[in-house]
């Protein structure tokens, strides 16, 4: 356990890179080989927009990276955070406790308010809007959102007192099975409903991108599904019977044009149709 220690608290900016760029084309094959939708469309012109924002990621949170560092670092020093009312824990205890703290707080609860709070969900369409949900989507975020996201993160590491090393962990399991969990591909019944009982799968989450509510507001979870499952927000839905995108922008030259998907936060908002809200 000890290596684990060592590696992540000490983890090359390049081989956090190396797990961006390794994930994304990995899942890339494999949804290239055994695709749940053949879809008819231009994958690297969609993977274009999508690897867009997520350079916007990465420059958004590249240069704020270093209030993680302090932030992590005032809270082990201070003995600040729930993983310091019991010192002296084994390193995979305190492991395990500090993915589930920053999972709940910096994933699961950051997605489930940016779907119940108007002025974060205007943020939060773009990721929405991708009617060709693939690994790619994983990263599409608009740089308000990833602002939003940072904030959140921020606040897990100070509620958990998590250290570095856990810090690295998580972003890089975070980064791995968000990338899985959009990937184009779907798991046997019998897997995913094994796997599905602890981490969020393609299965799962899929139904989080189906077009209308109520499945929008469900699955929120990124590594663990436990959560969904514990705040009754967790649905199933055919995996042919989903339809990707959001139904208030489901016109191609509003979702798939870069230009448009920076404005749409600052665009009149557009509620749900009556229709579509609740359809089951």
């Amino acid at each position: 356990m000890q290596w684990l220690v060592d590696y992540f608290g000490q983890i090359p900016s390049s081989h956090r890179s190396a797990i961006l760029v390794g994930g994304i084309l990995f899942f890339w094959i494999i949804e290239g080989t055994w695709p749940l939708f053949g879809y008819q469309y231009q994958k690297w012109k969609h993977a274009g927009v999508n690897f867009f924002f997520t350079l916007t990621t990465i420059f958004v949170n590249f240069p704020l990276a270093f209030i993680l560092v302090k932030s992590s670092t005032w809270a082990v020093d201070n003995n600040f955070g729930i993983l310091h009312i019991f010192p002296n824990l084994p390193y995979w205890v305190q492991a395990v406790a500090g993915l589930l703290i920053l999972d709940l707080v910096g994933a699961w609860t950051a997605h489930w308010i940016q779907h119940q709070v108007k002025v974060l969900w205007r943020f939060h369409i773009i990721h929405h809007a991708d009617q060709h949900v693939d690994t790619t989507t994983a990263n599409r975020h608009h740089p308000g959102e990833s602002l939003i996201r940072f904030a959140f993160t921020t606040l897990a590491i100070l509620i958990s007192g998590a250290p570095m090393w856990i810090v690295f962990l998580y972003q890089s399991l975070s980064v791995v099975l968000s990338q899985f969990n959009h990937a184009n591909i779907v798991l046997p019944r019998w897997l995913d409903k094994f796997v599905s009982l602890v981490l969020v799968t393609p299965n799962m989450h899929h139904v989080h991108h189906h077009y209308v509510q109520p499945f929008t507001d469900s699955n929120y979870g990124n590594i663990f599904s436990i959560w969904d499952r514990t705040f009754g927000t967790f649905k199933t839905l055919d995996q042919q019977k989903i339809i990707y995108g959001i139904d208030t922008h489901l016109k191609a030259e509003e979702n798939s044009t870069v230009s448009n998907l920076l404005q749409i936060p600052f665009q009149k908002y557009r509620s749900a149709t009556a229709e579509n809200l609740g359809k089951k």
